[in-house]
């Protein structure tokens, strides 16, 4: 790693720190430059604003979500766990709920929904290895299998993202999602736990 990129890795380290534990509004960006040390001059050389700042944390928050999500993806589990395991991958650690409920400020939908994108465009790939090899196991008898994940990753997001959602919301998604990969009705029961 260069020293330039070396030091805005840290800088990016020191605010995802200071977002965990003061929460993204509470931290400011004379505070992380205080922490790291440096002048104003060479924060802004990195990042323009913390809103961009906050963005490539998360993108971080996402990569290290994606490699832990890969693990699940070459383990010896069956297919409805190796989904249920990359879709729990996939979220959000529970200490950094503070990062998260930045981006569900009105002010961040623009971000929010850059964020969901490149979610759901790291995640179609591992889900779509996963059902793939249920297909070849016979869970699955669909074809287009990344245009379906990615159709489901939308109405999932949309479904129950922000907003309150019934339990009839829960069984009609799994009901969409057995039927949108051909699978018979029960086999994505288990999606019922990771939801809740």
């Amino acid at each position: 790693m260069k020293k330039g990129e070396k030091r805005k890795q840290e800088l990016l380290d020191i605010a995802y720190k200071m977002f965990l534990s003061k929460g993204y509004e509470n931290t400011s960006v004379d505070g992380i430059i205080e922490a790291a040390g440096i002048a104003k001059g060479t924060y802004y050389y990195y990042f323009e604003s913390k809103e961009a700042m906050l963005e490539e944390v998360i993108g971080m928050m996402i990569d290290k979500e994606v490699s832990n999500a890969k693990l699940v993806l070459e383990s010896d589990a069956d297919v409805p766990q190796k989904i249920a395991g990359i879709i729990a991958s996939l979220r959000p650690a529970e200490d950094e709920s503070t990062i998260e409920n930045a981006l569900n400020r009105p002010e961040n939908i623009v971000m929010h929904d850059k964020i969901n994108r490149m979610i759901v465009e790291k995640a179609v790939p591992l889900l779509s290895e996963a059902v793939s090899e249920g297909a070849r196991e016979g869970i699955f008898a669909c074809d287009n299998i990344p245009e379906r994940v990615r159709m489901l990753l939308v109405i999932s997001n949309e479904t129950f993202n922000d907003r309150e959602y019934t339990d009839a919301d829960v069984d009609v998604f799994i009901e969409i999602t057995e039927k949108l990969f051909n699978a018979q009705p029960g086999t994505m029961a288990f999606v019922r736990a990771l939801i809740r």
